[in-house]
């Protein structure tokens, strides 16, 4: 499944740099794309995992924005 997140924080290549690595130490995250100026994140992943991964990337720093 691909889920896309507009999520807080996202300055800079760093900071997409440590959404990619922090996403795909799961087995299960095929995918990671992040675009910087807009501050989404694009995740392909195995089965139904949006709350997993809003949670992951808000342990990241990286909050969903509201």
């Amino acid at each position: 499944m691909k889920f896309e997140f507009a999520v807080q924080n996202i300055k800079c290549g760093g900071c997409a740099s440590a959404i990619q690595t922090g996403l795909r130490q799961d087995a299960r995250v095929l995918k990671v794309a992040v675009d910087v100026p807009t501050g989404r994140v694009t995740v392909e992943t195995e089965g139904d995992r949006r709350a997993e991964l809003s949670a992951a990337l808000k342990a990241l720093g990286y909050p969903e924005r509201t």
